[in-house]
Order: C-alpha cells, then structure tokens, then sequence
C-alpha cells in the first residue's frame, strides 16, 4: 500500500474482499485448505485487484491452495461481477498476505528473547546474598 486509499476505495475494496471470501467459502475444491481472505486491493481504475490471502498447513498444503484458488479464479471474478455494481469487473490476482508469516516471526523471536531474560535473570539470582 503506497498510499491511502479514498474513503469510496476503502469500501471498493471491503466489497471486494467479501465476496473473494465468500465465494472462495462455497468453493468444493478439496485443494484448497484453510484459508482467510485478509484483503483487497482494488486499482483506481477498477480494472484490476490484489486480493491477499492466508493460508494455514503444511508449504505443500499452501501451495494446493494457490493451485485452488488459480483455477478458481474465473468463478470467482464472476461472483465480484455480479455481486458488485462496479462499472468493470475488475481482474483478480491472488497474493499470500505475508503479514501473518511476519507476526508469526515476531511472535517466535519476541518469545526467544523472553525466555533469554527469564535465563539470565535466574542466574543473576545466584550472585545475591
């Protein structure tokens, strides 16, 4: 995101954010696994969107989910073409959000450190006395 989207954008790309989800929901594609819809990204033209994804499961597992999702992609176009009342039905392209593997490493290095300092504060227990 280089800047900040326009109040009517920011409600473009919700819109289109809850149909991906939605429809992406109904989809009996046993590839593709748990997976979260966490935004949008819609152009200024409404031609094009970025739509971000999670997905949980093993590397493999997340990349039947892009296979899935891939395939899917012409239904799902439809579904925003349909549901929505933009003047083009904008072509999507699907992109892993990689803000939850970033927290996740945040999460993971923040606990490291935690426990490091639990280390070092027992043993600096040891010199009192």
């Amino acid at each position: 995101m280089a800047h900040q989207p326009s109040p009517r954008m920011r409600k473009v790309n919700e819109l289109v954010r809850e149909v991906v989800a939605e429809t992406v929901h109904e989809l009996k594609d046993p590839r593709i696994g748990f997976l979260t819809i966490t935004g949008a990204e819609t152009s200024p033209d409404l031609r094009h969107a970025i739509v971000y994804y999670s997905v949980l499961g093993t590397d493999e597992e997340k990349a039947a989910s892009a296979t899935g999702l891939v395939k899917a992609t012409p239904r799902i176009q439809a579904a925003v073409g349909a549901q929505t009342r933009l003047r083009y039905t904008p072509k999507i392209e699907f992109r892993v959000d990689p803000s939850i593997d970033q927290g996740i490493r945040i999460s993971e290095i923040l606990r490291e450190l935690g426990d490091e300092e639990s280390t070092e504060d027992e043993g600096h227990g040891d010199d009192v006395g």
